[in-house]
């Protein structure tokens, strides 16, 4: 008699190799590689100094130029440190007043290059003011108080939190505005704006876009954010830097900028 055959043994399917990397490849896109505590700390200061350079150039900061030039140059040697060191060069050679303006110009006046992230996603509706307080929630869950200086979604805040959180959860809402991070830095590239290259070295921390990104900022240009309000024109590409006419959308007043600290390194708290 021939003896019984062994049961077949039934295992989960395992995934196929492509499936597999592509797995893997995607996990690594969406979080950056283990970092030594060196690159670590030029990521840090990389995302502390555009959380200042963002800022308005008021008489504290135009003060403290040279310092944050000589901060820039102690940068080991990337993408990020050379666009740094790209605007700083601009940055110490211009008079305070041509500061200022251009500053109101790129970034008060101009809806492409506005500084508030979640219009980019959510426009003028109601989903951007759940999209405020889950930021905000977001920063208390992880110990941060703001103090309500300034709207949670301002770029230099949401910079400023990923340098004292690190790159995973702290740098969460960058990846989650990409999209808005993108337009941002094409608008001040169209405006041949020096600001660019803040912008610009804050998208080297971040995964390279899709296709899928490239064309909804090709979308986002031409249609511009979501809007639910009643009796307004469609947005479209009407002006230079704006995406509906005048009156459409009034972004909100910039609350005074965070204080700058001592020395970009050594801040250790949130802004006041």
């Amino acid at each position: 008699m021939n003896p019984a055959p062994n049961p077949v043994r039934t295992t989960p399917r395992s995934p196929s190799i492509p499936s597999l990397v592509r797995t893997r490849v995607r996990a690594a896109v969406r979080r950056p590689a283990r970092l030594t505590p060196e690159e670590a700390e030029a990521r840090t200061l990389v995302l502390r100094l555009c959380s200042l350079l963002l800022q308005y150039p008021d008489a504290e900061l135009t003060s403290a130029r040279t310092a944050l030039a000589a901060a820039v140059e102690t940068l080991p040697a990337s993408p990020a440190a050379a666009e740094l060191s790209a605007f700083a060069g601009w940055l110490t050679a211009q008079e305070p007043d041509a500061l200022e303006r251009h500053y109101v110009e790129m970034f008060d006046l101009r809806r492409r290059s506005g500084l508030y992230l979640t219009y980019y996603l959510h426009g003028d509706t109601r989903r951007r003011g759940m999209a405020l307080l889950t930021l905000n929630q977001r920063y208390r869950a992880a110990g941060w108080d703001t103090d309500g200086g300034e709207l949670p979604d301002h770029l230099p805040v949401v910079l400023e939190f990923a340098a004292l959180s690190g790159p995973g959860a702290g740098e969460a809402p960058l990846r989650q505005h990409r999209r808005g991070l993108e337009l941002i830095h094409r608008a001040l590239t169209d405006a041949d704006s020096p600001y660019r290259h803040v912008l610009g070295a804050l998208l080297t921390l971040l995964p390279p876009p899709s296709d899928a990104d490239r064309a909804a900022v090709d979308q986002l240009i031409a249609e511009g954010p979501p809007n639910e309000d009643v009796g307004l024109d469609p947005y479209g590409t009407y002006g230079q830097g704006e995406f509906a006419p005048p009156g459409t959308f009034v972004p909100p007043m910039p609350a005074p900028p965070t204080r700058l600290p001592a020395h970009p390194t050594s801040r250790t708290e949130g802004p006041r």
